[in-house]
């Protein structure tokens, strides 16, 4: 079941608070930063940290190779540069 787009944008990794590689084909998201792997069950991300996945050598190399090949989007844009998020500013 696919991610709603705004999900996307908004969501990091519980433990780093990067972003994630959204693996729509294998219902995965990947931190490649931390090789940790967090399923997503009926559209629903689960980013418990206790329910991530370790993952080995090969999996990670096969993981960043398919986002390297494209097609597999990043989370976290809202808030960043090129989002539409906060910038961190106070205003004024």
């Amino acid at each position: 079941m696919p991610l709603d787009p705004l999900l996307v944008d908004v969501l990091a990794c519980p433990v780093d608070k990067g972003p994630l590689l959204w693996f729509a084909d294998e219902d995965v998201l990947y931190n490649p930063r931390l090789h940790k792997a967090y399923v997503v069950r009926d559209g629903i991300p689960v980013l418990l940290v206790d329910e991530a996945t370790d993952v080995g050598d090969a999996e990670h190399q096969r993981l960043t190779a398919k986002a390297a090949a494209g097609g597999v989007p990043e989370t976290g844009h809202l808030g960043t540069a090129g989002g539409t998020g906060k910038t961190g500013g106070t205003g004024g």
